[in-house]
């Protein structure tokens, strides 16, 4: 067994409300940044064993269909990296 690092990044689907990035965004143009877009993520970091980098992908995948993210209003991504 391999140890492996997961990270799981989780946001908003496009066209979900999201009010945590929309006030952050206008903090940042009062602050004088330009910017045409913002958007929110919840990131992750799974410290786990596994055969290969395969096998690791595809339990930090179930992780994130299980718990992580919710399909109706999330998107995620799944990376994976030797430790």
């Amino acid at each position: 067994m391999t140890a492996y690092t997961a990270t799981v990044t989780v946001r908003l689907k496009q066209g979900v409300l999201d009010p945590e990035a929309t006030t952050t965004q206008r903090a940042l143009e009062r602050l004088g940044f330009e910017l045409e877009d913002l958007r929110s993520a919840d990131q992750f970091e799974i410290d786990l064993e596994a055969a290969d980098a395969e096998s690791a992908t595809a339990r930090a995948t179930e992780m994130a269909e299980r718990l992580l993210a919710n399909p109706t209003i999330h998107d995620y991504s799944v990376a994976v990296s030797e430790r």
